[in-house]
Parts: structure tokens; sequence; C-alpha cells
């Protein structure tokens, strides 16, 4: 009887596995979009990846830094929706803080915002005194300079202080022209 033949992608892989053991095919589809995943990262001429200086890092501070990445399917008009429930600013009278779910909608047209750099830069304003609307609009202006998008839109949700709960709503529009 002749010896079946295994493919080289099933074989035992003698760094990670006991001897007589092989990966499932499932599992080495796995391991494989892992190693490919992880090449990416490591390759620094990687396109999709160059610019990003704090995704993948320990970053322990805030910052105003909005990082984006190249829009892979740009003849395409999609949404992107971030949600943000843990928005935190303080009243620049009181000194109280306030408390917001952010939403971010927009249709990207060449670049996207990497949602780790989206999240230290709205951990940047946990301490600073800002009116909701003003806020809600210097989100809004900071998005559209990093992202030239076909549109965004920008709710700051926020949670209701002496009796009343504000909701502001930003929107930018790209001229077609």
């Amino acid at each position: 009887m002749p010896k079946s033949k295994v493919s080289p992608s099933l074989k035992r892989d003698s760094r990670k596995l006991p001897k007589g053991k092989s990966l499932k095919p499932t599992e080495r589809r796995r391991q494989d979009a892992g190693r490919r995943a992880q090449s990416a990262i490591k390759n620094p001429k990687s396109e999709m990846l160059s610019g990003l200086t704090l995704l993948g890092k320990d970053v322990r501070r805030p910052t105003r830094k909005l990082e984006t990445f190249p829009n892979q399917h740009p003849g395409r008009r999609y949404t992107v929706t971030l949600v943000c429930p843990e928005f935190t600013c303080v009243c620049p009278a009181t000194g109280q803080p306030d408390f917001a779910t952010i939403t971010i909608k927009y249709i990207p047209d060449q670049r996207i915002v990497e949602s780790k750099s989206l999240k230290l830069y709205l951990w940047s304003f946990r301490d600073e005194g800002h009116f909701h609307e003003h806020v809600t609009n210097t989100i809004l202006d900071d998005l559209v300079k990093a992202l030239d998008p076909i549109s965004c839109e920008v709710v700051g949700a926020f949670n209701v202080r002496g009796g009343i709960s504000i909701t502001v709503e930003a929107k930018y529009q790209k001229d077609e022209g």
C-alpha cells in the first residue's frame, strides 16, 4: 500500500507541537494568517501601517494626534461608525465632570482613522474645561483635518447635569467640485 502524501502545510511544526502531533487544517490556516499579520506589522515599509506610531505600543498618556491609514476601498461609499461611550471633560465654569457618548459617523475618502489614536485623542479632553458645543465641534474639525472625508458627523450626547441633558450634532460635507 503506497504511503499517502502529507501536504507540507499540514506537517507538524516541530518548534511548537510535541512529537507525533500535527495541526488541524483550520489551526494551520489561523497560524498562517497570524504570521502574515505579524510580518505586516513588523515590516516598516508596509503602506498600511506606515505612519502609525501608537498602534501596538504601550501608551499611557493621552495625545491629540489622530493617526490614519489608507482606505483600501476609496471608490466605494460606506459609513464608518465609532461609538465612544466613556468620553469625559470638565465644565469650564464649575470644574465639574461632564460625561458623554461621542458617536462619530463618516464616509471616508482616502484615509481611515486608527481607533487607538482616536481613543487617546478623546482621552486628552478629560481634564480640560470645554462647553459641550465647543468640544463636539473641535472633535469634528480635527477629524476633518486628519481624514479629509466625504462627510463626517460627530454627536456628543452629554449626560444629565442640573436636570438637563445636552446633545450636540456637528456635521461636515465635502464640496463636490
